[in-house]
């Protein structure tokens, strides 16, 4: 998400400087890249790269596709071989072992659904979204439609999808990524023209919910603000919670625990930490967090604290056992952390491991591949004739 907050930063300032650019994205995989589906880089004429859809050695070759596409105003789609030796040949030399696929499109800063305007829609609220790519996957030198459309959780629809059976298909099948919360790429069978889509599911930032400033937690505002994640600091004490000490930060609360919740929107992406060094405090926000649906709630400090904390909250009726599947106490992966700065990435690698449906585990113990291959199957449609709007 990072990536994308980044060109879209960088976007703005082309279009400021009157900068034409292009929007590289890896739409298809087969078999084993650094990049997945999804990853972006967008590329100004000027030759400034934002983002990237390799470990760096397809930039140098993209950087020219890109630039070639901004003078010709035409989308292009450019495959990419890592099992052919010619690939070395041509500078490439990946280290992977796929073939990848990347739609190269040209910006028009003057169509407002542009590939990165639609990008900045996304952004606007923080709710679940469907980006749809487009392409011809079976015939490289036909047009490529592009990233033509965007659907969100709230109905909100944008872009334009060239014929009326294939735009119904494709709104029905971001809705089914919508519920399924699980992208998937699709070819539509039509009797002339065949087209890909990439349907993405991109969902809102992380919002990162530190309660407690003490300076402990100056690592993990750090950290989460690389990760493009939004965070927001709480706490009791008016003169710890102040935005010199964290300038950073989305949201400064001063707040006694009964009125926290009550000034913060909780979603799917919402993480908790309880790090006040407080008991007191961390336990009246405990009792708050256990009565809502909270993806993660971290809590610092031994797991001692967490018992005796839970044993008061079941006494008073707040607290069963299935209530505390989403609690992480003592909160972070096992890495050996000791120094605040190694607490806080054990911090954010579990959080990132928990939202992602990972374990955490060493990536050699694991049996097969890294990314699942399902996520990059091709399923076929077939739509019947084509028909003209």
């Amino acid at each position: 998400m990072k990536e994308l907050q980044d060109i879209i930063k960088t976007f703005e300032e082309a279009k400021h400087q009157g900068k034409r650019s292009a929007l590289a994205t890896v739409v298809h995989v087969e078999g084993s890249s650094y990049r997945r589906p999804g990853a972006r880089m967008l590329v100004t004429e000027d030759g400034k790269l934002t983002g990237a859809i390799s470990g760096g050695c397809l930039e140098g070759d993209a950087l020219r596709k890109a630039l070639s596409v901004i003078v010709q105003q035409k989308a292009r789609l450019v495959t990419y071989d890592t099992m052919d030796e010619d690939d070395a040949k041509l500078g490439v030399g990946l280290g992977c072992n796929g073939i990848i696929h990347i739609l190269f499109e040209p910006v028009d800063y003057t169509d407002p659904d542009n590939p990165v305007g639609l990008l900045k829609k996304i952004f606007v609220q923080r709710q679940p979204a469907v980006l749809i790519t487009l392409f011809s996957l079976s015939d490289m030198s036909a047009i490529q439609p592009g990233t033509c459309l965007l659907q969100q959780e709230n109905g909100t629809v944008r872009g334009n999808i060239p014929g009326e059976k294939l735009r119904d298909a494709l709104q029905a099948d971001a809705a089914f990524v919508l519920g399924n919360q699980s992208s998937a790429i699709k070819t539509y069978q039509l009797e002339k023209n065949n087209f890909t889509a990439f349907v993405e599911l991109i969902r809102p930032v992380v919002s990162l919910v530190i309660i407690g400033a003490g300076n402990d937690i100056m690592p993990l505002v750090n950290m989460a603000g690389i990760l493009g994640w939004q965070v927001t600091v709480v706490d009791g004490r008016r003169d710890y919670a102040t935005s010199a000490r964290f300038p950073s930060v989305q949201q400064l609360l001063v707040s006694k625990p009964g009125n926290v919740l009550s000034q913060i929107t909780i979603d799917p992406q919402t993480v908790f930490l309880l790090m006040t060094h407080n008991y007191n405090y961390d336990l009246a926000m405990l009792r708050q967090l256990l009565l809502k649906s909270v993806t993660y709630i971290g809590m610092l400090g031994p797991k001692k604290k967490l018992e005796r904390m839970l044993g008061e909250l079941k006494e008073e009726g707040i607290y069963q056992e299935q209530a505390d599947c989403n609690l992480y106490g003592p909160v972070g992966l096992d890495i050996g952390a000791e120094a605040a700065e190694e607490i806080a990435l054990s911090i954010i690698a579990e959080i990132k491991a928990v939202l992602s449906g990972r374990s955490g585990r060493f990536l050699k113990d694991g049996d097969g591949t890294i990314h699942a291959r399902t996520s990059t199957e091709i399923v076929q449609v077939n739509l019947g004739s084509n028909d003209n709007d």
